[in-house]
């Protein structure tokens, strides 16, 4: 068996072998190019099958002529013939190549010239080895592009966590497996659409460049139009833009988005990533409940084929949502009853006797609730949970409650401890909406965001009429995750945000 992977010789460092292999492989290139045999000179090849087509319909290919194309992976050279693995999009296959079936001259070439790595095409017939391995055994084969660097050992791959994600394209050559979650990635991102698009939704495009810093409560990144002389935000959320739409009469919408925000990095957060969210006029925030819990069950069943899943190690039933007010939650798990609170002193005492240390010095029954959810309950839904009715305080966007205006229409979805996405019955009061953006704003330039402004524009669409809407945004990366058993949100983007290497 050849292997001219990296594979360290004892006191030679890495470093030294990689420059080593990298000079040799390209005198190899130049010996072909002087022989006018440059690879880069192909323009294309007729690929006509697969790899795991061939190896599943055996009988129908056995002894069929075939032109193929990929990756060689492995070399066996035994004389006068040889094996390959060549790697396609969909798997890998065994060529048997012979100096009597390819010439003197290239067979030579295949065993001198060409490395592991090597990008080939190759046509010739279906069979099976004595050991019953299908194999193509090659009548032509033709070096389409030439690795100048040679692919890490087979065995060991590439280990590396960092290198794996700033090396995404060497980390998909070496691992199927994460090859394999980037297509569950797009068949998930498929699932959704065709959810939305059966019920009647229209995908949309928003801006991601904005002229002020609006919305959610979090940083936005910030940039400079140089044209205009003016200062412009990379957007954090699709929200108010999605909403002007439903006001122009676009009843149901939604866009699958890419979002920017100017904060950490953990498991669950990358600055880039990417959300749905969903807007439906005439409904409220218990439809868009019905409507989370059937497009994860539909989605789940049709990428995992069951509704029973695993997730690092924790068995989660998707078929099974409970729902609990945020009030209900925290009696449930704190011991601690909002409706006991008179005022909201007698909510920062019970926080106090609970050691919760408060962000607000006069902090309100609302934000001692919020609080209080934070330490003792989101850490403990495990099993998909929705909590709705949240305080106003912070749900500026949210319809409050017309039965108890210190709460609002809104709820969140947790899974394994974590929150999934967030939906409302979206406010559609101009007055009201005015009136808390004015608060938002107040308290983000109360930290030192001057930049905060109120969106003006939005509330003038509010002002023609906003009807009755539901409104629901999910974490695209986190559903991906979830259904792909991902233990980091950096395993599900292909390219996630790294500090640059010094």
């Amino acid at each position: 068996m050849q292997n001219n992977n990296v594979n360290t010789p004892e006191g030679v460092s890495e470093e030294e072998q990689l420059i080593e292999q990298g000079r040799i492989r390209r005198e190899k290139l130049a010996k072909l190019v002087a022989e006018g045999k440059n690879p880069y000179e192909q323009v294309k090849y007729p690929v006509d099958v697969h790899s795991t087509t061939v190896k599943e319909n055996f009988e129908a290919y056995e002894g069929k002529t075939v032109t193929m194309a990929g990756r060689m992976m492995s070399r066996r050279i035994m004389g006068k013939a040889s094996f390959s693995h060549i790697a396609d999009k969909t798997g890998n296959i065994q060529i048997y190549v012979t100096r009597q079936d390819i010439g003197e001259e290239n067979y030579m070439s295949y065993k001198k010239d060409y490395d592991i790595g090597d990008i080939v095409g190759f046509k010739g017939f279906v069979f099976k080895t004595q050991t019953g391995e299908v194999s193509v055994h090659v009548t032509e084969l033709i070096m389409l592009s030439k690795s100048l660097l040679p692919l890490p050992e087979k065995y060991n791959g590439l280990q590396d966590k960092d290198m794996k994600y700033r090396l995404r394209h060497l980390d998909l050559i070496m691992n199927k497996d994460v090859r394999d979650t980037f297509r569950v990635r797009s068949q998930i991102l498929k699932e959704i659409r065709n959810y939305l698009d059966n019920r009647g939704y229209l995908e949309v495009d928003t801006p991601t460049l904005l002229p002020l810093e609006i919305g959610a409560d979090a940083r936005p990144f910030k940039t400079h139009h140089n044209a205009l002389d003016l200062d412009m935000y990379m957007r954090i959320e699709t929200e108010l833009f999605l909403k002007r739409l439903i006001v122009g009469g676009m009843d149901r919408v939604y866009e699958v988005g890419r979002i920017f925000r100017n904060e950490g990095m953990d498991a669950y957060h990358n600055p880039e990533f990417t959300s749905i969210e969903m807007y439906e006029a005439y409904s409220d925030y218990f439809d868009m409940m019905d409507m989370i819990e059937d497009l994860y069950k539909t989605v789940t069943q049709n990428v995992c084929g069951t509704l029973n899943i695993s997730y690092q190690g924790t068995e989660i039933d998707m078929g099974n949502w409970t729902r609990l007010t945020m009030a209900e939650a925290v009696k449930k798990y704190a011991g601690v009853d909002y409706n006991d609170w008179a005022t909201d002193e007698d909510a920062r005492e019970s926080a106090k006797s609970l050691g919760v240390e408060l962000e607000h010095e006069n902090a309100t029954k609302g934000w001692v609730l919020i609080e209080l959810f934070d330490a003792f309950v989101e850490d403990k839904l495990i099993q998909p949970t929705i909590i709705y009715d949240y305080p106003v305080e912070n749900s500026p966007l949210a319809k409050r409650k017309p039965s108890n205006p210190a709460f609002t229409e809104r709820f969140e979805y947790f899974i394994c401890g974590h929150e999934y996405g967030n939906a409302f019955s979206e406010l559609n009061d101009p007055i009201d909406q005015k009136q808390r953006m004015l608060k938002q704003v107040e308290a983000k330039r109360a930290k030192g965001n001057n930049d905060a402004q109120v969106d003006e524009d939005f509330i003038n669409a509010l002002e023609y009429g906003l009807p009755p809407t539901g409104g629901l945004g999910l974490g695209f990366d986190r559903f991906v995750m979830l259904l792909t058993d991902s233990s980091t949100i950096r395993d599900v983007i292909l390219f996630p945000t790294m500090k640059p290497k010094k």
